[in-house]
């Protein structure tokens, strides 16, 4: 089926990827921006925990997220989308939380969440998910999901 542009170009043809030549079995690669290496580096690696694997000096530094790779890449300056970027998941949100506070993170509601208890969201399904953001103000986030 080809791809049709609103001008009504094709443009390509669209073929079904199978497993063998899909993205499907091949690790993801997460990316974030910061305009600040040293910064980024003591944040994720010092205050989030993440092991450095890398400095690719001037283009990214690079973690090991729990077996994702993170390249954390530098730019002349950062426009933070207003949604989540990165998130990690939790067994325990409320101690992941307490943890991350003590180590000098800094949670924020949102509107529809209650002004008291924990800063975590508790979701319709089940999930909950707590905010925050990076010194480049990328939004992050730790979530529980039953």
């Amino acid at each position: 089926m080809p791809i049709v542009l609103p001008s009504n170009k094709k443009v390509a043809k669209l073929v079904p990827m199978t497993p063998s030549k899909g993205l499907g079995s091949n690790p993801i690669v997460a990316f974030v921006a910061t305009t600040d290496p040293e910064r980024a580096k003591a944040f994720y690696g010092g205050i989030l925990g993440l092991r450095l694997a890398s400095e690719e000096l001037p283009f990214a530094i690079v973690f090991d997220a729990g077996g994702t790779m993170l390249r954390v890449t530098i730019v002349k300056e950062v426009a933070p989308p207003h949604h989540t970027v990165l998130g990690w998941a939790s067994r325990d949100i409320e101690a992941t939380v307490q943890e991350l506070e003590a180590a000098g993170v800094v949670f924020f509601r949102l509107p529809f969440m209650s002004p008291d208890g924990p800063p975590i969201w508790d979701a319709p399904g089940g999930a909950r998910v707590a905010w925050f953001k990076d010194p480049d103000g990328n939004t992050l986030s730790v979530s529980y999901h039953p």
